[in-house]
């Protein structure tokens, strides 16, 4: 009889790192994938090899484009025809930022910085390698672990749980333990041919990419570096008005370059303080005097 984890009597992280800890592979697929989640697990997949016998698969399927993106990967009579390469640049980009956003929630510790350090070093020397399904909605949990035992060489894991904090051990979820040799070679059937899919896109290079240009790199940012950003940011209202304005052409020639500049900034500012004053002004007169105006009226006309 299979065991049920529902992470209410019986948690499914210790049994899947059990089962993690005695496999030589691994293949997962789940709906949502967090970059910190991975700290449950990651340190039993060190030990993988990169090679194709000894590495973690990890297959995502619901961080994906809008609707109107995979329409236009679909040819006028509704076949599917995969993704060209300008697709899967754009694909990588936006999931680039969706997954750095994930790295500016909470407050960064040292436990996080390093597992995704490691992580990040996983994904290099392709210890673990993330496919993003695009062809339709997946939202399947699949944790299938490959092991050297000749008596039970595979061990699968089926439900509800991604692989994120709550859903491996503190939300309430349910999976299943497949323990059947037959079935266990179906569902490994199953997650190659997704792995396979035309319109799998890889994008273990763009996470790796991500980590590594995080707060959690494994260089430390040059302070000076840190100094132009903010310098940078902090003259956006100069850099906007030294090339969104023009000095009027009666002032050519009778002011100095610098006092230029200071004219052009001046406008931009200028410019920001009337929008400013402009849309207090509108929202105070509809709440003063829109409700007033037909008593004014009556009085003007009086």
């Amino acid at each position: 009889m299979p065991r049920v984890f529902d992470n209410i009597d019986k948690d499914l992280l210790p049994a899947l790192r059990a089962s993690l800890e005695l496999s030589v592979r691994a293949d997962f697929c789940v709906g949502y994938f967090n970059l910190r989640g991975w700290r449950q697990i990651g340190d039993l997949v060190e030990k993988c090899e990169g090679t194709e016998t000894s590495c973690c698969r990890l297959l995502v399927g619901m961080q994906r484009l809008p609707q109107d993106e995979l329409r236009d990967a679909l040819s006028l009579d509704g076949e599917k025809v995969g993704l060209d390469r300008t697709q899967q640049d754009r694909i990588r980009r936006k999931l680039a930022d969706e997954f750095a956003q994930q790295l500016t929630f909470g407050a960064p510790n040292a436990s996080d910085e390093a597992a995704l350090r490691r992580l990040g070093r996983q994904l290099r020397a392709r210890k673990l390698s993330v496919k993003l399904f695009l062809q339709f909605p997946l939202h399947a949990k699949l944790y299938l672990l490959h092991r050297s035992d000749p008596q039970n060489p595979k061990v699968a894991y089926v439900g509800s749980s991604n692989l994120t904090f709550a859903g491996l051990q503190n939300q309430g979820e349910l999976n299943v333990d497949v323990l059947d040799e037959d079935a266990c070679i179906k569902l490994s059937t199953w997650f190659d041919d997704r792995w396979a899919d035309l319109w799998c896109v890889d994008i273990t290079d763009d996470l790796a990419h991500v980590i590594e240009q995080s707060w959690a790199r494994e260089q430390a940012v040059p302070p000076y570096h840190v100094y132009l950003k903010m310098a940078y940011h902090l003259s956006r209202e100069a850099r906007q008005g030294v090339t969104e304005f023009r000095i009027p052409k009666v002032f050519e020639g009778e002011l100095m370059e610098f006092q230029a500049r200071a004219v052009q900034i001046a406008a931009t500012t200028s410019t920001n303080a009337m929008a400013c004053w402009s849309v207090t002004w509108w929202a105070w007169a509809r709440r003063v005097l829109v409700p007033h105006w037909p008593a004014c009226l009556r009085m003007t006309t009086a």
